[in-house]
C-alpha cells in the first residue's frame, strides 16, 4: 500500500510541476497584478484582494494557493503595489513577496496604457521527509538542505479603458530552479518563463446589464497551452454569474456579489474534464475584494475588471 501511496504522489507531483509551476486561477480577473505588474493603479482606489483555491478536492497533495493583492494609484501616473502567493504542492511549499511598480501614459480617447515591473523574492521550502520513501539509499537525500531563498523580477504591459482591456506580463523572467519529481526521482530543474495574455471585453445590454467575455492565454515552453474562455453577466453593477472553459482541462462555474459599496465576495468552482477528474470532486475558490476610496466626493468608474 505504502508503494501505491507514493506511485500517486509521484504523478500528481508531476503533473504539477510540469503544468504549473506558477499557480492558475478561475477568477484571475480580480487579481490580475499577481501575474501582471502594470496592472498597479489602474483603478482609482487602494484595492485589496484576497483569493484560497483547493484544487482537486480529494487527492492528497493537490495544489492550495492563497493570494494577497494591494495595489493603489501613487499620484497622477505612479500605480504601487505588493503581491503574495503562497502555494503548497505535496511536499513543497512556496511563498512569493513581490513588489510591483506602473507607470501609465494617456493615449487618447480615454484609453491608458501602463508599463510595470516587479521584483521580490521566492521562498522554497521541501518537506523531504514528507515523501515517506522507505529506500535506505534515499537517506542521504533527505538530509539535504531544499530550503531556499531567491530573488526574481517581472515585467508587463496593460492596455485599458472604461470596458475593454490587454495584458501580457511574463512574472518570472528569471530561470531558478524548483523542485520535480519525474520517474521516481527528486531533481532540481529550472523554472521556466511563463507569459501571460489576458483581454476581455464589457458590453453594455441595457442600462441593468452587461455582459463580459475574457480569455487568458498561459504559455511556457515544453508545456501544455493552457487557455481560458470566460463569459460573465453583471446585473446591477451588483450580481456577477459566469462560465469558463480552460482548455481540454475544465469547466467552471462562478459567481459574485457586491455585499457594500467597496466590498465583493466571489466563488468559483472547476469541474475537471480529464481522467484526473475521476479522483477527485473538483476545485473550489473564493476571493474577497475590497476597494477603498478616500476622497468621498469622488466617483469610481464602476470598471468590470
Amino acid at each position: 500500500m505504502k508503494k501505491v501511496i507514493i506511485i500517486i504522489a509521484v504523478i500528481i507531483f508531476t503533473v504539477s510541476a510540469k503544468a504549473q509551476q506558477n499557480p492558475q486561477f478561475t477568477q484571475y480577473m480580480y487579481n490580475m497584478n499577481i501575474i501582471n505588474p502594470a496592472y498597479a493603479g489602474s483603478y482609482d482606489a487602494l484595492s485589496l484582494n484576497f483569493l484560497a483555491r483547493t484544487q482537486w478536492v480529494g487527492i492528497d497533495g493537490a495544489p492550495q494557493t492563497l493570494t494577497l493583492g494591494a495595489h493603489s494609484p501613487v499620484g497622477k501616473n505612479v500605480g504601487l503595489g505588493l503581491s503574495v502567493i503562497i502555494d503548497e504542492i505535496g511536499p513543497v511549499q512556496e511563498q512569493n513577496l513581490y513588489g510591483d511598480f506602473s507607470y501609465t501614459i494617456n493615449v487618447g480617447n480615454k484609453a491608458k496604457l501602463a508599463l510595470g515591473v516587479k521584483a521580490g523574492f521566492t521562498f522554497f521550502n521541501v518537506c523531504l521527509p514528507c515523501l515517506n520513501t522507505a529506500e535506505p539509499d534515499d537517506e542521504a537525500f533527505i538530509n539535504q538542505n531544499a530550503n531556499k531563498v531567491l530573488p526574481n523580477f517581472g515585467a508587463g504591459a496593460f492596455y485599458y479603458t472604461n470596458n475593454f482591456y490587454l495584458g501580457f506580463s511574463i512574472p518570472n523572467l528569471l530561470e531558478t530552479f524548483h523542485f520535480q519529481k519525474k520517474g521516481g526521482q527528486i531533481s532540481r530543474a529550472s523554472e521556466t518563463k511563463h507569459f501571460f495574455l489576458t483581454s476581455g471585453y464589457v458590453f453594455d445590454i441595457n442600462q441593468e446589464m452587461k455582459f463580459k467575455p475574457s480569455i487568458m492565454v498561459k504559455a511556457a515552453e515544453g508545456a501544455p497551452l493552457p487557455i481560458d474562455f470566460s463569459g460573465s453577466v453583471f446585473f446591477n453593477e451588483k450580481f456577477e454569474l459566469g462560465l469558463s472553459y480552460r482548455l481540454d482541462e475544465s469547466l467552471s462555474a462562478l459567481a459574485n456579489v457586491r455585499v457594500r459599496k467597496n466590498l465583493r465576495i466571489g466563488y468559483a468552482y472547476d469541474y475537471t474534464i480529464t481522467n484526473l477528474g475521476n479522483f477527485n470532486s473538483g476545485s473550489h475558490e473564493i476571493f474577497l475584494l475590497f476597494n477603498f476610496d478616500f476622497e468621498r466626493n469622488k466617483i469610481i468608474s464602476p470598471r468590470c475588471f
